[in-house]
């Protein structure tokens, strides 16, 4: 008798763990679009009910939900709508480093970028694309380097 119950408080408790697990790891249902420069620059935040994206390298985030940081007259303002790696990797706001080239960046700004990358974008905010500039090279032809499977976040049922 005692071995029944535990059998039956095994199988409740299974399930309602499982239904939980459920609700907290729901996949996204959206796939993944590719932004050009000039599509990336509509969600720049200047428009009430528009979402806000930004992208960092080459990975768009909807940092929406971050709106007093990101929002129209927020203080990050001037990273949203573009690829902001550079400024992202050097903590800056210059306007010159409002891009998505890390020449010449420093082994400690890169490590910087990794870390914010991962810490913060990722773990906070939801990836919704990718930069053309990402999948593309400069001639418009596919970047044989790409490879959707290593990107963060991808999952290939949400392609379709």
């Amino acid at each position: 008798m005692a071995t029944a119950r535990i059998c039956v408080l095994y199988v409740v408790l299974s399930t309602t763990l499982a239904e939980d697990f459920k609700l907290k790891h729901k996949p996204s249902t959206k796939p993944v679009r590719l932004f050009t420069e000039e599509e990336l620059t509509r969600y720049d935040g200047s428009e009430e009910g528009q979402p806000i994206y930004m992208a960092v390298k080459g990975v768009v985030f909807d940092v929406t939900k971050g709106k007093e940081f990101y929002g129209k007259d927020a203080p990050y303002n001037a990273l949203v709508g573009k690829d902001s790696t550079r400024a992202v990797a050097k903590m800056s706001l210059d306007p010159a480093d409002l891009t998505s080239d890390t020449t010449g960046l420093t082994e400690e700004q890169l490590e910087s970028l990794d870390s914010i990358f991962e810490g913060t974008y990722k773990a906070k905010y939801p990836i919704v694309g990718y930069t053309a500039s990402r999948i593309l090279t400069k001639d418009g032809s596919y970047n044989e380097d790409f490879k959707p499977e290593d990107q963060p976040h991808f999952q290939i049922k949400d392609e379709f």
